[in-house]
């Protein structure tokens, strides 16, 4: 199973005022599960890291999740075992809690209660989601046109209630859409990328099982963007999959927002603990518009 620790934050825009960390990172469990007595062995020396409260006693690995069903008495609980293609569609879902009933009441995590992946065996086709929840626990996510093949659907979750009140989950099920599928080729690994006409460069190195740092930039028309809006509570939103076995982590910044006044630069420490490849989807809004940049990362 894939492992994989990332911190994500956010530098100030040049010329704007410096804002300390929270108390705690918030957001580096998000999707993630760590042994509770673990410590990092040099996070507190690695550059940057100084000065940030928490750091020192952050997990040394965090499992990527969704590669189950269910979990501590947790179930993720469809009837729906293949999709159509080519067309938009609806899954409907529930939450099974320990008791045997649909949970109902989740706890708000970065704004929102549920938030639902969808990504095909090749790692293509990645859509980030926020379903709605009828009285009785069914959710219904709204998924745009999906290519024949097998699709793994993720949903991460707090309950607000029970047993495991305040544990996050990430637990997801695998359906068929069928028809004629043809894998894509993973794209080679890469510092560079676009979207909707912003480029977004990445500097850094990753090694398994080494902590070390990531940085993004994010530019348009070779100028440096520094007008991203909260999206999710936050600057950025990060999705990354490893190749292998398809365990899901995602995370957030942990600065603080302030207005609409993000970027132009992002920082990641990141620890993951798998080698090999990994897609990464990076998510940010300006001027009220969603911007996913994809690119595939290497750690040796």
């Amino acid at each position: 199973m894939a492992v994989a620790a990332i911190v994500l934050f956010t530098l100030p825009a040049r010329g704007s005022s410096t804002h300390s960390a929270p108390a705690g990172p918030p957001g580096m469990d998000h999707g993630m599960t760590a042994p509770p007595s673990a410590t990092t062995p040099g996070m507190a020396g690695m550059p940057g890291m100084a000065g940030m409260p928490g750091m020192a006693g952050m997990p040394a690995t965090a499992t990527g999740e969704g590669l189950a069903a269910e979990r501590d008495g947790y179930r993720l609980d469809s009837a729906a075992t293949s999709l159509p293609a080519g067309r938009a569609v609806t899954y409907p879902f529930t939450v099974i809690g320990p008791d045997g009933r649909p949970v109902t009441d989740f706890a708000d995590v970065q704004t929102k209660r549920l938030h639902f992946y969808a990504i095909r065996s090749d790692l293509t086709g990645y859509q980030h989601l926020h379903p709605t929840m009828a009285p009785d626990g069914t959710w219904t996510a709204e998924l745009t046109a999906l290519e024949p093949g097998t699709w793994r659907l993720y949903a991460s979750f707090t309950p607000n209630t029970g047993p495991r009140k305040g544990s996050e989950f990430v637990l997801s099920r695998t359906v068929t859409v069928p028809g004629q599928a043809t894998a894509a080729p993973l794209p080679a690994a890469t510092d560079s990328t676009t979207a909707d006409g912003y480029a977004i460069a990445v500097q850094g190195e990753l090694t398994a099982g080494t902590p070390a740092p990531l940085i993004v930039t994010i530019s348009k028309d070779g100028q440096p963007v520094t007008d991203l809006q909260p999206y999710l509570d936050s600057y950025a939103h990060l999705s990354i999959v490893h190749e292998g076995d398809q365990a899901l982590a995602h995370l957030h910044p942990t600065t603080p927002v302030h207005a609409d006044h993000g970027g132009p630069t992002l920082a990641l420490y990141a620890l993951l603990g798998e080698p090999g490849n990994w897609r990464a989807y990076l998510q940010f809004r300006t001027a009220g518009q969603l911007h996913t940049a994809a690119l595939t990362l290497h750690v040796a």
